[in-house]
C-alpha cells in the first residue's frame, strides 16, 4: 500500500486528500458477481443510507437473506416495490437473476478477463450500466485501475479538491486527463476522493 500512496502523492492536490484520509479496508468478498450486480443496481442514484435501507429490506424477501435467482424471478413487481425498489429497478434485478439462470455467469473465470471485456459482457444485461460494473470491478473483483467518470461523489470530490467550477462534460474531461498520472492505481485515487469528500 505504501508504494501506491507514494505514487499517488506525486499529485500534490491528491496528496493533501491522502494525508487527511484513512481508507477503510476492503470488505471481504467471495467474488460473488451476481449478488454484487444486484447490490449495485439497488444503490444506483441513491444516497448510501437510503440505498442500504432498501437493500436490507430487499434481502428480507429471501429466507436466508440471499437473493437466489430462481426465487427472485418468481417474485411479483408489487413485492419488490413494497421494499422500496422502483418499478424500473425491480425489472433490472430480475433481468440479472434471469441472466444468471440462463447460465451466463456460471463457471466464468473473471481473472482471465480485462476490465473492458467484463464491462462489455455485463452491460449487455438490460439495466446494468457502465457505472454498475465499475463498482463491481472495484469492490468485488478488486481491480486497481478503474475510473468511474460518471460517479457523482468522484466528480464532487474532484471539483472541491482541485478548486474547479466546470460543467459536467468539461469536468469529466479534466478528471480523465488528470487521472492519467494516477495509473495504474486509479481505483485507489477514487477511494481517497470518496472518503475525503465525505469528511469536508
Amino acid at each position: 500500500m505504501q508504494a501506491i500512496i507514494q505514487h499517488l502523492s506525486q499529485d500534490e492536490r491528491l496528496k493533501e486528500a491522502i494525508e487527511k484520509t484513512e481508507l477503510p479496508p476492503f470488505s471481504i468478498t467471495d467474488g460473488d458477481v451476481y449478488h454484487s450486480l444486484l447490490r449495485s443496481i439497488i444503490y444506483q442514484q441513491l444516497s448510501g443510507k437510503a440505498a442500504q435501507t432498501i437493500y436490507n429490506r430487499f434481502l428480507q424477501l429471501f429466507e436466508d437473506a440471499y437473493p437466489h435467482p430462481d426465487v427472485l424471478v418468481s417474485l411479483e413487481t408489487p413485492q419488490l416495490r413494497a421494499v422500496g425498489l422502483s418499478g424500473q429497478k425491480s425489472g433490472y434485478v430480475q433481468n440479472v437473476a434471469q441472466y444468471f439462470l440462463d447460465g451466463h455467469l456460471h463457471q466464468v473465470d473473471w481473472a482471465e478477463m480485462d476490465d473492458e471485456t467484463i464491462i462489455k459482457r455485463l452491460t449487455s444485461i438490460k439495466g446494468v450500466g457502465r457505472w454498475t460494473v465499475q463498482m463491481l470491478l472495484m469492490f468485488t473483483l478488486h481491480r486497481p485501475d478503474v475510473l468511474p467518470l460518471d460517479d457523482l461523489g468522484i466528480q464532487q470530490g474532484f471539483q472541491k479538491l482541485y478548486g474547479l467550477q466546470l460543467e459536467v462534460r468539461a469536468l469529466k474531461k479534466e478528471l480523465e486527463s488528470r487521472a492519467e498520472a494516477w495509473r495504474p492505481y486509479r481505483s485507489y485515487a477514487c477511494r481517497y476522493l470518496w472518503c475525503w469528500n465525505d469528511t469536508v
